[in-house]
């Protein structure tokens, strides 16, 4: 009887342990088996950056790793391009391997190249569209379980993977007419807040057009502006998230609750700014902060907007903390099923411009291009994301004069069309063309699922002319 009970002690540990040990190791069991890539496994390959050059490069070279880690188990070593070179190698971006030197496609806007040479494998893009290279190869050269696939050994060009969206970006340059964004073609760019700009990243786009921002008062201010944008509405200067007869009208912050998706509003302004607070409160006064916070306070308890709003910095140090709050920001959001809605917007530009400082306005000029990049990486690595480019206004009248010299001629906001830049599925319809600001919300609505947002007679009439 001992005897049996001991064997049966025994049988019962040892099924004990097995369990256990299935329990302690799932993932293992989930792995795909790596593919293999012009004869090669990817387990064999290295990844290879320049240390020194840009850090989308390295962002995407630890992409590469992280997919590969998470996908087959495969934990790639990176290394820089001072290391002796290897047999098998994934080059992410311009380094001082051989293949990078003939890795020369002409690429323009958000194209890429790739290239397989001798082993090795190349890729390249123009500072962030390294990230669309980076998600192409995975997807088509390291997607399927022991697949085994060939990159070509001439130079390749691509455009990124784009997917229906469920991901909404909506970025405003708030006072940023169409000559702020060529700062950078008529003054020394010697701001390196980490890549050394030498253009505003909308250009990079692949669609470009036109918006009017004018209000029901004539020249729009930062809050009849936001709002348009926001709610799909004409109204009056002053107006938050409210129409020319006072009445609360819906944003898109509040539609993207009503369909079961995430919303957030982000500033480097407070968040009683106009701009954030037409996306997420209702106000007669921009002035009222006092009734603006209390609305903030009511559509994060509400409705779950992420409300991430007051960084105005300047220093090397201290962009990567913006940098910081974006990619926590798009991470909660990230969290739901149905996708999201997000305002992002760089304030500063209005305020330099009412003072006619241009070294500023330039200093956040490339502060905006730091955080576009950001969110086109997302866009990248999550195809099924939309992201426009626009402003509410332009600030300054900022235009050359007859000698070719960039000046200020005037201190406050103007009536002139400010640029609309879009990337993702559907943005096409704004290439070439000049459209209401209230035509912005009314579009991404629609491709969110509402054809009846904002006021559908007004836009009707305006969109007629």
């Amino acid at each position: 009887m001992k005897n049996k009970i001991s064997l049966l002690l025994i049988i019962v540990i040892i099924l004990s342990t097995f369990a256990i040990l299935s329990s302690c190791t799932p993932e293992q069991n989930s792995y795909m088996t790596p593919p293999t890539i012009n004869g090669v496994s990817l387990k064999d390959y290295t990844i290879v950056y320049d240390q020194q050059g840009l850090d989308y490069n390295k962002r995407a070279a630890e992409y590469i790793k992280n997919t590969s880690k998470q996908r087959y188990g495969v934990d790639l070593t990176i290394v820089d391009d001072d290391t002796a070179q290897g047999s098998h190698e994934i080059v992410v971006g311009e380094t001082s391997r051989s293949i990078s030197a003939s890795l020369d496609a002409e690429t323009v806007g958000v194209e890429f190249s790739i290239l397989a040479q001798n082993g090795s494998i190349a890729l390249e893009g123009d500072y962030f569209v390294i990230a669309a290279a980076a998600y192409y190869f995975m997807e088509t050269y390291a997607l399927t379980d022991a697949q085994a696939s060939t990159v070509s050994q001439t130079v390749s060009v691509h455009q990124p993977i784009v997917k229906e969206a469920k991901n909404y970006i909506l970025l405003i340059g708030d006072g940023m007419g169409v000559y702020q964004t060529k700062l950078f073609e008529y003054m020394e760019n010697d701001i390196n807040y980490s890549d050394g700009e030498e253009l505003f990243y909308g250009y990079m786009l692949p669609y470009m057009g036109y918006a009017r921002t004018e209000s029901l008062s004539g020249i729009t201010d930062s809050a009849a502006g936001g709002t348009a944008l926001a709610c799909g509405v004409k109204t009056y200067n002053q107006y938050i998230g409210k129409d020319k007869d006072f009445n609360d009208v819906k944003s898109l912050t509040e539609l993207a609750f009503e369909l079961g998706m995430k919303a957030g509003v982000m500033s480097t302004e407070t968040d009683t700014g106009a701009t954030p607070a037409s996306f997420a409160a209702h106000a007669v006064d921009r002035d009222n902060n006092s009734e603006i916070a209390e609305s903030l306070l009511d559509a994060e308890l509400k409705y779950g907007t992420i409300i991430n709003c007051g960084f105005d910095y300047y220093t090397i140090e201290r962009i990567p903390l913006i940098e910081e709050k974006i990619t926590n920001t798009l991470t909660e959001l990230s969290t739901g099923d149905n996708g999201f809605f997000l305002m992002y917007e760089e304030a500063y530009i209005d305020k330099h411009c009412h003072s006619n400082d241009m070294d500023k306005t330039m200093q956040v000029m490339v502060r905006f291009n730091q955080a576009i990049a950001r969110f086109m990486e997302f866009a990248f690595y999550n195809p099924d994301t939309f992201v426009l480019i626009t402003a509410d206004h332009e600030t300054g009248e900022l235009y050359p004069d007859e000698d070719g010299v960039l000046r200020y001629h005037y201190k406050d906001h103007s009536a002139a069309d400010v640029l609309v830049f879009a990337y993702g599925k559907g943005a096409e319809m704004f290439d070439g063309i000049t459209v209401e600001n209230i035509q912005i919300a009314h579009t991404i609505a629609a491709m969110m699922g509402d054809e009846n947002f904002g006021d559908q007679s007004e836009y009707q009439s305006l969109t007629k002319k």
